[in-house]
């Protein structure tokens, strides 16, 4: 768990990087540097995948070693308080600051309190989202991922029981339908451009079911491992952890691949069909790669323990949200501070800048705002009725 908090802070800072080298137009340059940055964006896939292992995990043991589901109700408002109250703060503030036309626009509200903006065909706004909140299409994106995740664990559940009791063949089930689900991302992307295109869909759910569906693999293989020690499943793990190395390497090449102009042209959106589908091979493989050593780790002491599970990563890790939530908030704030203009330079001194307002303002929502949210959970939980009990729990 240390070594995937530290994989979340690795992804939030990737994008902030991103952002700041758009912003100042490093990334747009017609160079290596320029190239490397501007297909910083693979940090969200990675996001989605650590949330498909994550949030699948309970659902696939549930599968395979018999225990209870998660119940809907309590999960849903679990995913509510984790996301939901320090993002109404960043939409608070960012609003009065930057978007005071439309103050009094309810169904522009409406949409970004329910994060619905996705799905506004023509909004008021240029880009993903009024100011200050451009990287909020992601968050959507998850959001319907919590919604529709128990229907899809509950589809994926009754196609492996039909395969009978044994749980090799329930989990080599479990897989062929996720496999099936990751499909339906690149029949999205082509319906995405026919018989129009239509830009907007690709920050619908559909279009990044094959990012998800990677971390719900891992999830499975890792249920399935520790019931067979001889089967594929464990033989994998034991392959994943004998050389997690191997893994990045791929994660590194299939990266220089996506930099190259086989993905299209950088920033300005997905120009063409197979620069859609091939985006998403190579953005699922990376985040793929870079999480599986991370959630099939058997050892914390080992390189990938003490890499990204040491207390620096994990105090990044605990405030990874924060850092994604903030990062725009504080890229324009110090634009403004300072008086630059966009795309016009200062990358590194900006990166830090930005990066140290960004981290402290992450730290302040974590600390009085996510951990106070999340402190509500008790309320969820039936009373212990004996001290032991709560020892042992």
């Amino acid at each position: 768990m240390d070594a995937l908090d530290g994989m979340r802070a690795v992804a939030a800072f990737a994008v902030l990087t991103f952002h700041v080298a758009i912003e100042s137009a490093t990334a747009l340059q017609d160079d290596f540097l320029g190239a490397l940055l501007a297909r910083g964006d693979v940090a969200v896939p990675v996001f989605f995948t650590l949330s498909g292992l994550l949030l699948y995990r309970p659902y696939a043991r549930a599968v395979l070693e018999g225990t209870p589901r998660p119940a809907t109700g309590t999960y849903l408002v679990k995913r509510a308080l984790r996301i939901l109250p320090a993002y109404w703060l960043v939409v608070a503030v960012s609003m009065p600051l930057w978007s005071r036309d439309h103050l009094g626009d309810l169904r522009t509200w409406l949409q970004l309190v329910f994060l619905a903006q996705n799905y506004e065909p023509h909004p008021w706004w240029f880009g993903l989202g009024p100011k200050g909140l451009g990287q909020m299409w992601s968050l959507c994106v998850e959001a319907a991922f919590y919604l529709v995740l128990p229907l899809l664990a509950g589809l994926l559940a009754w196609f492996a029981r039909r395969g009978g009791a044994d749980l090799a063949t329930r989990a080599r089930r479990l897989l062929a339908g996720l496999v099936v689900l990751s499909a339906c991302s690149y029949l999205w992307t082509v319906l995405g451009y026919y018989p129009e295109y239509r830009p907007y869909l690709h920050t619908w759910l559909p279009r990044s079911l094959a990012f998800f569906t990677p971390g719900m693999a891992l999830a499975v293989v890792s249920v399935w491992a520790r019931h067979d020690k001889d089967g594929p499943a464990a033989r994998f793990v034991r392959a994943v952890n004998a050389s997690p190395g191997s893994l990045w390497l791929v994660a590194a090449l299939a990266y220089a691949v996506a930099a190259s102009p086989v993905t299209g042209i950088r920033f300005y959106g997905i120009d063409g069909v197979w620069s859609g589908l091939f985006e998403l091979a190579l953005y699922g493989s990376i985040a793929a790669c870079l999480v599986a050593p991370c959630a099939l780790l058997e050892r914390g002491d080992g390189p990938i323990g003490r890499l990204l599970g040491n207390r620096v990563m994990r105090f990044f890790g605990r405030i990874s949200y924060g850092v994604f939530l903030w990062q725009f908030f504080a890229l324009f704030l110090w634009y403004e501070f300072t008086g630059q203009q966009p795309f016009t330079g200062n990358f590194l001194v900006n990166l830090v800048m930005v990066g140290a307002l960004t981290v402290a303002l992450a730290t302040l929502s974590h600390r009085y705002v996510e951990e106070p949210a999340r402190g509500l959970l008790r309320f969820l939980r039936p009373a212990a009725t004996s001290e032991p009990a709560r020892k042992s729990a």
